[in-house]
């Protein structure tokens, strides 16, 4: 299941409802995955409210994470790769941050952190542990604020139109077929992410490796979405759950389509197809 839309309602809390029909589940044997776009620590804050063990495929694919921590799986992005996607959108450097699979601090690297930014100031005040800033930005990936090392990816976080932009710029680079874009877009708020990934790395492709390591065929599986980067995740399930509040390219695939997060769709979804028996 995704979190931000899905398991979260539009107050980006987990409602009691979900929280039982996901401790239900896990009691029968069901083995629950939260899979984001997030980092794993902001996952992690949520998933605490659940009293069962999980997994979390985070970084929409890059990483997969047991509930304490422990590394299941990473795809990081080249360092050179990661370089070049910046070097590609300068225009664009003050939407984007360079991410680190790292312990605690500078997991996010920025150029400028603006603290009263109206869209990421919050995010930024939340998680001032975290974060960093380093100008240029690339001198993040070449060892001179840290070792050198391959990031887990490259995000662009802005205005809807601004992301679009972004995207369109390296879906057409000359360099495309050396990541994968992750897409998130959030009309009511104006905002959207975009994450540039190694290459192959999705949600879905994560889940599947997931679910062929535990054993689980892929007809066993159930996902649940709504956004652009839940796309591969439902179309490798074998039963596909689209929210009632999901974007409309998701609806219009003819999956099996919930009730709204404000109305507790995950957890409805849970009891009639999971818990039937």
């Amino acid at each position: 299941m995704d979190l931000d839309g899905t398991l979260l309602n539009s107050e980006s809390k987990v409602p009691e409802e979900n929280a039982r029909a996901i401790t239900e589940a896990a009691a029968r044997g069901i083995e629950i995955v939260i899979v984001t776009g997030r980092r794993y620590h902001s996952a992690r804050l949520i998933v605490e409210a659940l009293p069962c063990e999980l997994h979390l495929i985070v970084n929409n694919g890059a990483l997969i994470k047991s509930k304490a921590g422990a590394t299941h799986q990473r795809f990081l992005l080249p360092a050179s790769t990661a370089r070049r996607v910046l070097e590609a959108t300068p225009e664009f450097r003050s939407s984007a941050s360079v991410v680190f699979d790292r312990p605690r601090e500078n997991q996010v690297i920025l150029e400028t952190i603006d603290w009263d930014d109206p869209f990421r100031g919050g995010y930024f005040r939340r998680s001032r542990e975290f974060v960093a800033q380093v100008a240029p930005l690339t001198d993040c990936l070449n060892g001179k604020h840290g070792p050198a090392e391959d990031p887990i990816q490259v995000m662009f976080v802005g205005l809807c139109q601004t992301i679009r932009d972004v995207r369109e710029r390296l879906q057409n680079d000359d360099f495309a077929d050396e990541y994968t874009l992750a897409f998130t877009e959030y009309l009511t708020k104006d905002i959207s992410v975009l994450d540039v990934l190694r290459h192959g790395v999705s949600k879905g492709a994560a889940l599947a490796q997931w679910a062929r390591r535990l054993g689980i065929r892929r007809e066993e599986v159930m996902a649940i979405g709504d956004n652009w980067n839940d796309h591969d995740m439902l179309e490798f399930a074998g039963l596909p759950v689209v929210m009632g509040n999901s974007v409309d390219i998701l609806k219009s695939r003819g999956w099996t389509v919930t009730l709204t997060n404000d109305q507790n769709g995950l957890a409805e979804a849970i009891r009639k197809y999971a818990l039937t028996e």
